[in-house]
């Protein structure tokens, strides 16, 4: 059995990120397990046009150690097109582009075990763990790791009102560029949702099918389709500063935060939002309006086969502000109904919950054992509940990072800045010692 310092579960970003920031760190050995056979960054929703919504020094490496080779401008300049780029002028890089420059690290890393699936990660000693790999070809090994992180990543949401119709015509929009000439040669598409995955291939249905007339609806049970919140003073919470206030609030408070938070991280681009409005204001010059309907507040309650001919599916909505129900025809079903975690490969009894059953995470990632002996057990991106709406954002990955090698290491391998912003969160910056206020019941 090989005995490694660090197994890293999955081959996302963030863990690729971590990957890549433990290369130089000569006295560590580590390696990356991924059940796929590459590195892929949502393949499914590799549209044309369409960009990463933060700034490319939000890469692997550069937020952490902009020296590193690993960094996106030392591949443009690998690949020939740091002037290209220079002349390109943009802060937002294409999504495709971010793909390549992921895939690009991943090749250079010794590290980065693709085709490789982590089937158990159970106990082994006091502090360390015994991981389970099996390959493509059904043959496993196991691997004594003193650390291990998991980057699992989500997977996709499917309302249960749809689970059993999944197939061709109904399906996440993770998987949309699989189904897309499906969907484009539609005569009536269903969208549901109003993030930015959402708005992205409504865009693409507008521009492919509306000269066809093609019926497109687009329906939320958000209240609108509203933007993501993109000024200055806002992305200000994604930072250390606002992790380290949010972590140290009791996990009610935190909830009850999170809950008005979503369109920090979630909801469209600006651009987008503008891209729709224009395609169909292009579309109405001279002519009727076109057969597309969008509103907001409509959750989806029913989905069976629809009796109309020449239709496959009736949607059952109910409207949440008139508490009224109301059917739609449609032929292809789009669910960009978001992600949820995927399942940690551990034992039930390892990890501490939460009162709402969640992973409880320490404030520099570690999974607080069951027991409550020291973990050596790190997550990534499975930390929304416990340290904010950063959790998933790229620009993040590098600070995370840099905590977890910190804590692997025992030393700082790499700078963790306390003080990135103005804003002040909370009240340790009172000159004052701050009282707690007793509310009303």
């Amino acid at each position: 059995m090989r005995e490694l310092d660090v197994v890293g579960v999955g081959l996302g970003p963030f863990n690729l990120g971590l990957a890549a920031l433990l290369d130089p760190v000569t006295d560590v050995r580590a390696a990356f397990f991924e059940a796929a056979p590459g590195f892929a960054w949502h393949p499914g929703l590799m549209l044309p046009g369409a960009t990463l919504q933060v700034p490319f020094l939000a890469d692997l490496v550069s937020l952490a150690d902009p020296t590193s080779r690993y960094s996106f401008l030392n591949y443009l300049h690998d690949r020939g097109r740091l002037y290209r780029f220079y002349f390109y002028e943009r802060f937002h890089v294409p999504r495709r582009e971010y793909d390549a420059y992921a895939r690009w690290v991943a090749e250079q890393l010794a590290s980065c075990r693709f085709g490789r699936r982590v089937e158990s990660v159970v106990p082994a000693g006091p502090r360390g763990w015994t991981v389970t790999v099996r390959d493509a070809a059904g043959d496993a090994a196991s691997y004594r790791a003193r650390h291990v992180v998991f980057g699992v990543g989500s997977r996709p949401y499917v309302p249960e009102v749809a689970a059993g119709h999944l197939g061709d015509n109904v399906f996440h929009s993770a998987h949309y560029l699989s189904h897309r000439e499906k969907a484009v040669t539609a005569d009536a598409v269903t969208v549901v949702g109003a993030g930015q995955s959402a708005g992205e291939i409504v865009a693409d249905l507008l521009e492919t099918g509306l000269d066809d007339g093609m019926a497109l609806d687009w329906f939320t049970r958000a209240r609108g389709f509203l933007p993501m919140e993109y000024s200055k003073l806002g992305l200000e919470h994604f930072t250390p500063e606002y992790i380290a206030h949010f972590h140290h609030l009791a996990p009610q408070v935190r909830d009850e935060i999170r809950a008005g938070q979503d369109l920090l991280y979630k909801g469209l681009s600006a651009e987008t939002s503008g891209r729709i409005f224009d395609l169909l204001y292009e579309a109405t010059i001279d002519r009727p309006d076109p057969p597309v309907a969008y509103a907001g507040g409509c959750e989806l309650v029913g989905m069976e086969p629809s009796p109309r001919p020449g239709r496959r599916w009736r949607l059952t909505w109910r409207h949440r502000d008139e508490r009224r129900t109301f059917h739609r025809d449609t032929d292809v079903v789009v669910l960009a109904t978001g992600h949820v975690p995927a399942p940690l490969p551990l034992p039930d009894d390892v990890v501490a919950l939460d009162h709402a059953g969640r992973p409880d995470v320490t404030l520099d990632y570690r999974l607080r054992r069951a027991d409550g002996t020291p973990s050596t057990l790190f997550v990534q991106n499975a930390e929304l509940h416990t340290h904010g709406v950063g959790a998933p954002d790229l620009g993040l990955g590098a600070h995370r990072n840099s905590v977890i090698v910190n804590a692997i290491t025992g030393r700082d391998a790499y700078a963790v800045q306390d003080r990135t912003v103005y804003q002040r969160f909370g009240t340790a910056f009172s000159t004052e010692s701050a009282q707690p206020v007793e509310e009303p019941a």
